[in-house]
């Protein structure tokens, strides 16, 4: 068959690579083929031909092969099965599968044979490994069981190791179905390895959902991987479902109970009821409700919170009844920190830590602490009395003898989880000694004390390091460390030395190891008085004369109490000289000094200070004092509370040098303390806690020699200049008019307080009521300030004053510590007559001059003056207001004219309105010699836009003949108002006359006026409102109208008048200005500056 697949194959590759080639005939035989190919299957099976053989193995040692009976063979037919192995066995069986041990690698033959007279031909098949599958049984359950409390599954099962070979993977698969659904809701795998014996496995699994709320059910399968079987690896058949179920005690109950839960994580609760379930709630949150089965329902809280102490509550509420339980939420233990052990005693243990983050756990469920040894195999539990988050844990472990180095482990444990932390230690490096007591002291010498102690404890194995710690008063605490050999119980000695006698002092004690792990606390304070020995020391002495020259008086200091060395009872004076010695009587303390009545001879005075135990070593000093001619008073200024000197090395001082000081305002002797420095020194630092800022100090430097101390230097010092407290008080001596004299006094040195360095003297002018002057140091410019440097000057002159006049005057002193406070008085200087002269002949010689000036000024501008506030009335004769063509006005003197200037042309518009008289719409604006436009063109509009014409009018003549006559002359107007008037209708035209105007001798205003009884004669039929209009300010029969400035053209025949420029009533300007250069300018009508002082010609 196998064959005929292949030839059947092949012909249809090509048949698909030969598509398009295909011709009708080859497709027919193809068809014929297949439809042979299954007829032969068909009658073959017919035949009894075997199908599917099948081997697999569940053990790798037995192979279980089957395989599918031929067509027509029934039941019980006897089959014959022959396998060409190394034994080539042949079998006999009615069934249609055999069991076969494994058989080696390779290929085996397989022929099996229908007998008994059924017709089949033996079926032949080739049997290999790889055609073997490897099917393990099915897994058995040996037991599962649960932790209610905790919803935790237990499964527990055989692996059956001992079937395979060793070393095997097995891989196994659980999974966790759940009623009613038996929806799968765990499922999961893990790996081991087989042994080749029979191992019991444990798994365990816990549920979201409380056991008793379903009922839960539990499968296992596996797969075996064996290395050296090359078949099919295949997995196992499930086992058989095994379930756990949960009875309950009661009608209703609330799962779980009392669970103890991480923060954070999610939980489900349940609810196994009879009733219906009508809420759920967590604290006082409610929930939605989960139905499980039945009337159970169940909640589920994600995220969960810490809980109080007392936990949260969890409540069902049924139709009956309420249920609840409750949850724990919480942290499982933090690692134990700083764990640390340590021995006070070497007889045990203490091990201490830190328990970190709390739980939020209390009660049964807090962290239990365990302390394992792990050399001796020994434990103790931590016992916890009261609940605590963040103190330090202790537990006592008892020592084991011989055995230093220990191994610890602190586990803590909670329902959460568990966390430990180890420690390794050589507790004799670990060791803490316990506090010292019964501290004891006892004197040897003045100088030697013993101190003793005890310290409870083993440490016969080991050496003690023990601190003391010495203090006196008024200095540094002083350490010293022993060594001490250790001792089991025991009182420990030591011998304390160089101390000094007569001093208390106040002893403490710790101890530690020698490899030092930590020192005990301090053993309580001891103190102790030393005894007193000998004084060291002689009193530092000094030596004044009284101030009558007759005393000696010797001062002492006290000696220290180090140098003391026990109580000084009194002090013994002598003197001596190269005669005789004169011993004083004793003096007692506390008496430091002494006077003693003595001449100018050389004496060498001796103190000795006594004590219980002795005498001190003498103090001597001279009487005799060196004088010093060359002696200057020198200043200094120190800083805090004490002052630096220096002097120069003088090698003739083979003593030594004494500094003394004392306040410059108490009286003679003067002594408040001294100092003595070696006689190499060349300064030194004077201290004082009686020093005070502002307070002058005399200083002395002494040099010692053989016969006596020599002054060698006076200084006057301050440790600390502050400002003045007073003012200087100042008087004035003298004023004149001009000037002030002040006088001054000295500051007291009490209320000087540092060195003065000047006065500051200010004045400004001012009255007595005046308020205070203004800040004196901002320099304002009305007060001036006058700085004198020189301390010895004690007047002042103040010059350049004005006389009768009040001033402020202020007196301040200053050091370098600041100014002092201010004094102050008002001056008023004397009057001053030479300036009350000047002062009235100033004004009057100034006034003088005004007028004079003036009057040249109005001489010269006289003509402007009356021009400009006093203008005359033109006359008419004058003003050229009309010229007519030489032609009219020839031969007629009577008749004269004004002359036209030539004017610049400016555009001038003007809007009016008339409903008769036709208007003149653009009438151009020309200079006197040029033409005046004779007509315009009309125009139907009402009110035109007209510009301004010089007043060269032409009109008609009422009568040519007269003019020609040269009788009687007249000028005709054309009203300038007119103009303006509306065009009249073409039918009126006729009607309109020109005006004729008789010439009225005299002034004419520059307004409407009403014309004279021979123009009411001639112009009876025109309009009243033509006869108004411009006049001229002249008399018009006066007028000339034959002038050479003409601007008629000779030749022109037209009988059209041009006016000049009219005059304006009070001015001889014209009212358009002139053009051309030759005609006269005009004089400006109105004030100037510049004109005033222009020398304008008369016109």
């Amino acid at each position: 068959m196998m064959d005929v697949c292949l030839w059947w194959r092949q012909p249809s590759r090509m048949v698909d690579n030969r598509r398009t080639k295909m011709s009708p005939n080859f497709r027919w035989l193809l068809s014929v083929l297949t439809l042979l190919h299954l007829i032969m299957q068909i009658n073959s099976q017919k035949r009894g031909v075997l199908r599917d053989l099948k081997c697999t193995t569940n053990n790798l040692q037995v192979w279980d092969c089957a395989w599918k009976a031929p067509l027509g063979a029934s039941h019980g037919t006897v089959n014959e099965v022959c396998i060409e192995d190394r034994f080539h066995s042949c079998h006999r069986l009615e069934k249609t599968n055999i069991k076969i041990p494994a058989l080696s690698p390779g290929d085996h033959e397989v022929t099996i044979n229908y007998l008994h007279g059924f017709e089949s031909s033996p079926s032949k098949f080739i049997l290999n490994e790889k055609n073997v599958s490897l099917i393990p049984d099915p897994p058995e359950i040996l037991n599962l069981s649960a932790d209610f409390p905790t919803s935790t599954l237990h499964l527990k099962w055989n692996d059956k190791g001992s079937a395979f070979p060793p070393h095997s993977d097995a891989v196994w698969e659980i999974k966790v179905l759940r009623k009613p659904s038996m929806e799968l809701v765990k499922l999961m795998s893990f790996n081991t390895t087989l042994s080749g014996k029979d191992i019991v496995h444990h798994w365990n699994w816990t549920s979201d959902l409380p056991l008793e709320c379903a009922t839960h059910y539990v499968g296992i399968r596996r797969y075996i991987d064996c290395h050296h079987f090359s078949g099919r690896k295949e997995w196992s058949d499930w086992s058989l479902l095994k379930n756990i179920s949960w009875t309950p005690n009661s009608e209703t109950k609330a799962f779980p109970q009392d669970k103890v839960i991480l923060v954070g994580s999610n939980i489900t609760f349940c609810c196994v009821s009879q009733t219906k379930v009508l809420s759920g709630q967590i604290g006082k949150t409610f929930c939605p409700l989960i139905h499980l089965h039945g009337e159970s329902v169940a909640i589920h809280i994600q995220n969960i919170s810490v809980s109080e102490n007392s936990g949260t509550n969890v409540v069902f509420t049924t139709e009956d009844n309420v249920y609840g339980t409750v949850v724990f939420a919480g942290y499982p233990p933090d690692v134990p920190q700083k764990l640390n052990c340590e021995t006070h005693d070497l007889k045990e243990i203490i091990c201490s830590w830190n328990p970190g983050k709390p739980t939020g756990l209390v009660g049964p469920r807090n962290t239990n602490y365990t302390l394992f040894e792990s050399f001796s195999g020994k434990y103790v539990i931590f016992e916890r009395f009261e609940t605590l988050t963040n103190e330090s844990y202790q537990l006592l472990f008892q020592m084991l003898p011989n055995q230093e180095i220990h191994n610890f482990t602190l586990t803590g444990r909670n329902p959460l989880g568990q966390a430990e932390s180890t420690i390794l230690v050589n507790i004799t490096e670990r060791v803490s000694p316990r506090t010292p007591t019964s501290l004891k002291v006892k004197d040897i010498n003045s100088t030697v004390v013993t101190l003793s102690w005890h310290l409870p404890g083993n440490f016969a194995k080991i050496n003690l390091l023990c601190q003391i710690e010495i203090y006196k008063d008024n200095s540094k605490q002083e350490l010293r460390n022993v060594a001490i050999k250790g001792v089991e119980d025991s009182s420990y000695i030591v011998a304390v030395d160089k101390l000094n006698p007569y001093t208390i002092y106040t002893f403490r004690i710790r101890c530690s190891t020698e490899t030092f792990w930590k020192w005990s606390k301090w053993s309580n304070e001891k103190q102790h008085l030393t005894v007193e020995a000998i004084p060291s020391k002689a009193p530092d002495t000094w030596r004044e004369w009284s101030s009558d020259g007759k005393n000696l008086i010797i001062f002492w200091k006290p000696l220290p109490i180090s140098e003391a060395n026990g109580k000084i009872l009194s002090y013994n004076v002598s003197c001596s000289s190269h005669e005789e010695t004169q011993s004083l009587s004793e003096i007692l303390d506390p008496q430091h000094k002494a006077e003693i009545q003595l001449d100018k001879n050389d004496y060498i005075i001796s103190v000795v200070a006594k004590n219980s135990v002795g005498s001190s070593p003498p103090s001597k000093i001279a009487s005799m004092e060196i004088p010093n001619d060359d002696l200057k008073v020198e200043q200094a200024v120190g800083t805090g509370k004490r002052i630096l000197l220096t002097w120069h090395h003088d090698p003739n001082m083979t003593c030594d040098y004494v500094i003394k000081w004392c306040n410059s305002s108490r009286s003679e002797p003067c002594l408040m303390d001294w100092k003595k420095v070696p006689s190499n020194s060349t300064e030194t630092v004077i201290e004082s806690d009686q020093f005070q800022p502002g307070v002058r100090y005399n200083f002395f430097l002494y040099g010692c020699r053989n016969q006596g101390y020599q002054l060698l230097r006076s200084i006057i010092g301050y440790i600390e200049e502050l400002a003045p407290i007073v003012a200087p008080n100042f008087t004035v001596e003298d004023t004149s008019a001009d000037s002030i004299l002040v006088k001054w006094e000295d500051i007291p040195v009490e209320e000087l307080r540092g060195f003065l360095r000047g006065y500051l003297f200010y004045f400004q002018k001012g009255e007595r009521d005046m308020p205070k002057m203004r800040s004196l140091e901002s320099g304002h410019s009305d007060i001036k300030i006058k700085n004198i440097t020189d301390i010895s000057q004690k007047t002042l002159r103040i010059a350049d004053l004005q006389g009768k006049t009040s001033y402020h005057l202020v007196l301040r002193a200053y050091t370098d510590g600041g100014l002092g406070p201010e004094k102050s008085m008002f001056v008023v200087t004397k009057e001053n007559s030479v300036g009350l002269i000047i002062a009235i002949l100033i004004p009057v010689a100034v006034a003088v001059m005004v007028g004079v000036v003036t009057s040249v000024l109005c001489y010269r501008k006289r003509e402007w003056i009356k021009e400009t506030f006093y203008p005359d009335i033109p006359n008419p004769e004058n003003c050229k207001a009309l010229q007519f063509q030489k032609s009219i006005c020839e031969g007629s003197n009577a008749l004269k004219t004004l002359e036209m200037n030539p004017c610049t042309p400016n555009n001038v518009e003007v809007l009016e309105s008339r409903s008769i008289v036709p208007k003149i719409e653009d009438t151009e604006i020309i200079s006197p010699v040029a033409e005046c436009p004779e007509e315009s063109e009309a125009d139907p509009e009402n009110h035109v836009v007209v510009s301004y014409c010089p007043p060269i009018i032409e009109e008609e003549l009422a009568n040519p003949a007269a003019d020609e006559a040269g009788g009687t002359s007249q000028v005709v107007y054309i009203d300038i108002q007119s103009m303006y008037q509306p065009q009249a209708k073409p039918e009126e035209e006729a009607d309109i006359e020109p005006v004729v105007v008789a010439a009225v001798a005299g002034y004419k205003p520059q307004m409407r006026l009403p014309i004279n009884s021979a123009v009411e004669e001639t112009a009876a039929e025109d309009d009243t409102d033509k006869t108004a209009g411009y006049r001229p300010q002249v008399n018009v029969n006066t007028w000339n109208l034959v002038s050479p400035d003409s601007p008629r053209s000779t030749d022109s025949n037209s009988e059209v008048v041009s006016f000049g420029s009219p005059c304006s009533i009070n001015s001889r300007q014209f009212l358009i200005p002139p053009k051309d250069e030759d005609s006269p300018k005009s004089s400006g009508g109105g004030w100037s500056f510049t004109n005033f002082f222009q020398n304008k010609p008369n016109d």
